[in-house]
């Protein structure tokens, strides 16, 4: 067994017991995984300063090719997580995707040697990732380093809740290691990270951006208009069409900026970047898909959309509206009872809020019906995430029929549009949203998605300034 540099100055990152319970975890997977003939995850999770800003520090410390993620609700007491490096990934496709990789998840979680300590959700040791819509999706080359299913168990995690920030930072132990050789790499780890603020949106880049729908904004009326045809004759209840436009810049998107501005103009929404290789899929998500807690799993159907406006009273009125709408209500309601029936066959109860309320973002206004479970049995949040996608606000009702006919009329691999995105911990408690509102950026060129919930009576003029009024979100920063 290697010699430990004991005396060796701790990271700053790290307080001095810290360091000393690091190297514990470290001796304590090493000998767990010469009995195992695998490798185990050793990780620490350590106090910081109120004044440290997790996303900031993973955007300012990130280099090349390193897989990153960061996720924030603002408005919630100024919740964020965020992640860099990756000590394994786990990855799958196909149908069995979310158990495959909650088979993996659970079996590392279990192995661990790590804290067990409290702190904001998201602290300690983490899986962090996503997953594309169709069980094959982020197949064409645009989505390169985007796999149907991938979770990345980090370098190094930071999390936030009001005041309390947490550090964690992961060694993989090899049966072969030397203790000392494996916290040497955790030390490295810390000693990448750097602090400094998100950076700004440039306000006056040189030359000049393009705007460019992948196809026709008539394609997508076309779609739309076969859509309700089809929901006329019977075959389907609801079916959730997107759109895809391109962004094209004088100069590289900077992921880490926009990041920002979402952050700053979205506080209410799930604002997120997931980095892979060159490539960075950001949104400002008005939806969450799962949180689970214990035996407690909480979601929220949303689906009913109108425009918001600078006038209050205006404001009010088109929120009236949507909460009367007939239409919209039903588009609702269809989301919410989907839901509910995926999870009464697992819970001891399920309960929805009898009446849509409005929730309101910077430039729309959703109906929303929260819904609550207690589980009957243990669920992680991986597991919730693939039982509740894609619920009917991203897919259709009913499911298979609608994702069959998505790509027929849709004509684009969705990537990771209207997928999870969230992380679980070693618990499996965690959290899901769902990817809307959302671009993806390499290089030059970012391509933004947006969709709408077509219906019996859905207009496709109408659902077309519907998918430019959420395409909005995006369009502004990436075009500035």
């Amino acid at each position: 067994m290697g010699e430990l540099r004991i005396g060796t100055p701790p990271p700053r990152w790290l307080e001095r017991e810290d360091h000393a319970r690091l190297e514990r975890h470290v001796q304590g997977a090493l000998r767990r995984a010469r009995a195992s003939g695998t490798w185990v995850i050793a990780s620490v999770t350590a106090a910081l300063s109120p004044a440290v800003d997790p996303s900031a520090v993973v955007a300012a410390s990130r280099a090349g090719a390193d897989a990153w993620f960061c996720l924030e609700q603002p408005q919630r007491d100024r919740y964020a997580i965020a992640a860099l490096g990756s000590v394994c990934t786990l990855q799958a496709r196909g149908g069995g995707r979310f158990a495959a990789v909650d088979r993996r998840w659970r079996a590392l979680a279990a192995s661990a040697a790590a804290d067990d300590l409290g702190g904001p959700p998201g602290s300690g040791l983490v899986a962090v990732g996503g997953f594309a819509f169709a069980p094959e999706g982020a197949g064409v080359p645009a989505w390169a380093g985007f796999t149907p299913a991938s979770l990345a168990v980090p370098e190094v995690s930071l999390c936030r809740l009001r005041d309390d920030v947490r550090l964690t930072v992961n060694a993989a132990v090899q049966p072969d290691d030397t203790a000392a050789d494996a916290l040497a790499r955790a030390h490295r780890s810390l000693a990448r990270l750097r602090s400094a603020p998100l950076p700004l949106l440039d306000p006056a880049p040189t030359g000049n951006y393009q705007v460019l729908s992948t196809l026709p904004p008539s394609h997508y009326e076309d779609a739309v208009a076969r859509a309700v045809e089809r929901i006329g004759a019977g075959r389907l209840e609801k079916v959730m069409l997107a759109r895809e436009v391109e962004v094209h810049a004088p100069g590289h998107h900077d992921p880490a900026a926009v990041l920002g501005a979402l952050r700053e103009g979205f506080g209410s929404c799930y604002v997120f970047a997931v980095g892979r290789g060159d490539a960075t899929f950001v949104a400002a998500s008005p939806e969450l898909l799962v949180r689970r807690e214990g035996q407690r799993a909480s979601t929220v159907a949303l689906a009913g959309s109108a425009r918001r406006s600078a006038d209050p009273a205006v404001d009010d009125h088109i929120g009236e509206q949507l909460l009367r709408s007939d239409k919209e209500r039903e588009e609702n309601a269809i989301v919410a009872r989907r839901i509910a029936r995926a999870l009464a066959p697992r819970s001891v109860w399920v309960t929805a809020a009898p009446e849509p309320v409005l929730v309101r973002v910077a430039n729309i206004q959703h109906l929303a019906r929260p819904i609550r479970a207690q589980l009957a049995e243990p669920m992680g949040a991986i597991a919730l995430a693939g039982l509740l996608h894609p619920t009917p606000a991203v897919g259709g009702e009913p499911s298979a029929i609608a994702c069959e006919l998505i790509p027929a009329l849709e004509g684009l691999d969705r990537g990771w549009y209207a997928g999870p995105v969230g992380w679980t911990d070693i618990a499996g408690d965690g959290e899901f949203c769902v990817a809307l509102r959302c671009a993806l950026l390499r290089g030059q060129i970012g391509r933004c998605y947006a969709g709408c919930g077509i219906v019996a009576d859905s207009d496709p003029v109408a659902e077309l300034a519907e998918s430019e009024v959420k395409l909005e979100v995006l369009l502004p920063l990436l075009a500035a």
